[in-house]
């Protein structure tokens, strides 16, 4: 049995910041497992999240210079937290943070020079995950459901709530996966309007009333009537959502109200639809299982057939970051961490770019 010891990165949509896990990672008797031994989360600058938030608007140049830039500052945030623990590491797994992500194009690309990466960090990196299977016609998301696979296999879903809601779960023996649509984007993008972070525990959405016809209008979205496999990002909530919520005449607090219950609605018709036993358990991570009036209302959508199952609140916040670092042992190990089912492409794939450190 070999131990992994591993820092897994992840930067999501919602763009909190910089979520890292240091992880033990390990097979045995066929079955993966893991420890999460110590994490942390290190918030961005107002400067790092406008940039981060409008690299999809940059000029190549420009864009180009804020890869380098992100792959040295996630080295040095890397190596800080490294000397912390006082612990030898193997490597460092990162997922980068999306800047393009349009499949259909041929496009993906993950901010984050993985040899600057290295250098600033003085270890080994496995980073780029996406574009290898875009590259064979997936969509180059989700990644997760492998993670779900290989460590979560006794729950029916497995539903990760970032800026974007993304679901897994067998079917005919094959991990079926697609972005269902939105979580914390649109809640985030009303609050930052109103001069806060996040709406702390959902307070504010429960206390608002609901707009029935912007809910009409979200659930009547083209992206929904969509098969999987699928994936959307910042680019489709600009350009087809944020026109709603700036067309409507309702308070900040009655769209917290409405955004929450158009995603739950959304994630339990997904799950509906998917449900082949009298009782499921669906595993809830993400950001978005912290906002306790979103599980309220997520979990009255399901019904009693369906039961939401919130772990850890390590588990919630860190689940991609391990998945992350799982993904980073599997690419050396040679095995697949991609899956055709889940991205669409012609084959599953062992993805992920390997970077050593460089000197000078």
């Amino acid at each position: 049995m070999s131990m992994y010891k591993v820092l897994g990165l992840m930067s999501g949509t919602s763009l909190d910041g910089l979520d890292m896990a240091y992880c033990h990672i390990w097979e045995e008797d066929g079955h993966w497992y893991f420890s999460i031994k110590q994490t942390k989360d290190v918030s961005y600058s107002d400067e790092m999240r406008e940039y981060l938030k409008n690299a999809i608007y940059l000029s190549d140049m420009d864009h180009a210079q804020l890869h380098k830039n992100y792959g040295i500052w996630l080295g040095e945030q890397s190596k800080l937290f490294i000397d912390e623990l006082a612990e030898e590491i193997d490597f460092i797994a990162s997922h980068g943070h999306t800047s393009h992500h349009r499949p259909e194009e041929g496009i993906t690309f993950q901010l984050g020079d993985g040899q600057l990466l290295a250098n600033t960090s003085g270890k080994q990196v496995v980073c780029d995950f996406r574009t290898k299977d875009v590259s064979l016609k997936g969509q180059g998301a989700p990644l997760v459901p492998i993670g779900d696979r290989l460590l979560f296999h006794e729950f029916d879903f497995c539903l990760n709530l970032g800026g974007i809601s993304n679901i897994s779960f067998e079917k005919n023996g094959e991990r079926i996966a697609y972005d269902i649509g939105m979580a914390n984007m649109p809640l985030n993008y009303i609050t930052h309007k109103m001069g806060l972070p996040y709406d702390e525990n959902g307070n504010l959405a429960r206390s608002g009333k609901l707009d029935h016809g912007l809910l009409q209008k979200l659930n009547r979205l083209e992206y929904y009537r969509l098969p999987y496999p699928k994936s959307t990002g910042y680019e489709w909530f600009t350009e087809k959502v944020i026109p709603l919520i700036d067309a409507s005449a309702s308070t900040n607090i009655d769209l917290l109200h409405t955004l929450t219950h158009h995603n739950c609605e959304q994630i339990a018709f997904s799950a509906h639809k998917y449900s082949s036993k009298p009782q499921n358990k669906l595993l809830a991570t993400g950001g978005g299982a912290l906002n306790h009036f979103f599980m309220d209302i997520l979990q009255e959508k399901l019904g009693p057939d369906i039961e939401v199952v919130i772990p850890t609140k390590t588990l919630i916040a860190y689940k991609e970051a391990l998945v992350f670092a799982l993904m980073g042992v599997l690419r050396l190990e040679g095995k697949t961490n991609v899956l055709k089912s889940v991205t669409g492409a012609t084959s599953d794939s062992c993805s992920g770019e390997v970077f050593f450190p460089q000197g000078d």
